[in-house]
């Protein structure tokens, strides 16, 4: 059996990394970037003996080239493992386009690969600590409307359901996140009955390029990692670590959660405002 795995937003970052790690565990490796000459690069950079990589140019909002990758993958053969690091933060972009990418392009990649999924294909989707930090709890309305991402009307009706503040682009990235998790919990109820598995993994302060960019924007991103109990940004590598865990078959009974990943952050801060 040829096995297949997808890593997007693998052109850097920690797309990237979870891609160096995924390496050796199957066949043939897709790595999804919009970047051509990053993802070509990244590709020929991870390709081994063991693992083939192959770039695969690609914007995860894209329905018709989700529905090409679909097709890849089913000729190269049996999907193993998908991790889904590809997304946008704050500064990159308006609260429709967060939403968009972040969460609707979740569920369109899922949906376009969920004919594939079988016993042992495990998946994980990159949400955040932003729901957690922000403390973000979600009333039944809005938990409904976040359940159906791929709704034509979907982004107006997270307007009406959360209000005017998720025009500010944090509030929409946090929303969005937060989608995710939720997701990632329903898509392992709609994938057990094949034995696929799916999760979330939620980053905290991660030094990665886009990290950094957001950290020049919000002078906020310095005071968490100075609260951060271990005293600095997390290691692109060390969220890959967890993701590769994630996917792997030892994590065979690990389905339907989200996996916080923020050396002790959020911890500091739910201390802190206890303490208040």
């Amino acid at each position: 059996m040829t096995t297949v795995g997808i890593a997007t937003g693998a052109g850097r970052g920690m797309g990237y990394a979870c891609a160096a790690r995924m390496v050796g565990t199957v066949d043939t490796l897709l790595l999804i970037d919009l970047d051509e000459a990053t993802v070509t690069a990244a590709a020929e950079g991870l390709s081994t003996e063991r693992t083939r990589v192959e770039p695969f140019v690609l914007d995860v909002t894209d329905a018709d080239g989700l529905a090409r990758l679909a097709r890849r993958v089913s000729e190269l053969g049996t999907l193993r493992s998908v991790a889904h690091a590809a997304g946008i933060s704050p500064t990159m972009a308006d609260w429709r386009r967060i939403f968009s990418v972040d969460l609707v392009g979740t569920a369109l990649l899922a949906e376009a690969l969920r004919p594939l999924a079988t016993a042992g294909t495990a998946s994980v989707y990159f949400a955040s600590m932003a729901p957690t930090i922000g403390q973000i709890h979600a009333s039944p309305e809005i938990t409904a409307v976040l359940s159906d991402p791929l709704a034509e009307d979907f982004l107006d009706r997270v307007r009406e359901s959360v209000g005017e503040a998720v025009e500010h682009t944090g509030v929409a990235y946090a929303w969005a996140k937060y989608g995710v998790q939720q997701f990632a919990r329903d898509e392992a109820v709609r994938l057990g009955a094949v034995g696929a598995r799916a999760c979330s993994v939620s980053p905290g302060m991660i030094d990665t390029p886009q990290g950094r960019q957001e950290a020049e924007h919000n002078e906020r991103i310095g005071a968490m990692v100075n609260m951060t109990p271990l005293g600095r940004t997390g290691d692109a590598d060390e969220l890959a670590a967890v993701v590769a865990f994630l996917l792997s078959d030892d994590a065979g009974f690990v389905n339907g959660t989200d996996v916080l990943v923020d050396g002790g952050v959020c911890a500091a801060s739910a201390r802190r405002r206890a303490d208040a």
